[in-house]
């Protein structure tokens, strides 16, 4: 899976999501996250203190979408602190969707210093669509804001797009320039 880098810049309480030219330091802290290839972004929305960014296959829009990665940030935190307690927030309202749903978690720790959790969510037969669907989540908790970024199918997704998605999550993290050992990378 290629990527074109694309970076989503917390500063100062504003996110931009465009490419950065020329070895720019990025400031403050910030989610590290790149815009898939064959990937557009189809919806962009802040209230108080919540972001959402979805983006879709270039074919496909918010919409009408069968895959949608989904990017959330909750500036100053979110009740559930952790992503350990958002991971089980998070299954516990599935569940009220989606009565069949199941929730695993993959992976959890600490990357760059930031505390993290890596989960899958699977909907047999989700009742608003009628579809099976799937989500990998991971959700970062930063010293300013909560991250989750999330993948969803309303196909079946093969077993290589797990390995590829998983990779892909594997680079999605925050940084801090303010913070010794958790500094932001220039970026070309």
């Amino acid at each position: 899976m290629k990527l074109r880098l694309f970076v989503i810049v917390v500063m100062f309480f504003v996110v931009s999501i465009a490419p950065l030219h020329a070895a720019e330091k990025l400031v403050n802290e910030n989610l590290l996250q790149s815009l898939p290839e064959g990937y557009k972004q189809g919806f962009s929305n802040r209230q108080g203190n919540r972001l959402i960014i979805e983006m879709v296959p270039e074919a496909e829009s918010v919409e009408s979408w069968t895959e949608m990665v989904t990017t959330l940030i909750f500036f100053g935190g979110v009740p559930q602190r952790t992503p350990q307690a958002f991971y089980t927030a998070s299954g516990a309202s599935w569940k009220k969707v989606c009565g069949n749903a199941e929730s695993r978690l993959i992976n959890q720790g600490t990357e760059n210093g930031y505390p993290f959790a890596f989960w899958l969510q699977r909907c047999p037969l989700n009742p608003r669509t009628n579809q099976e669907e799937f989500t990998l989540f991971k959700a970062i908790q930063g010293n300013d804001s909560f991250y989750v970024v999330q993948k969803a199918w309303k196909v079946s997704p093969e077993k290589g797009d797990f390995v590829a998605w998983s990779q892909y999550f594997s680079r999605v993290m925050v940084c801090d320039s303010r913070i010794k050992g958790r500094a932001c990378p220039s970026v070309k």
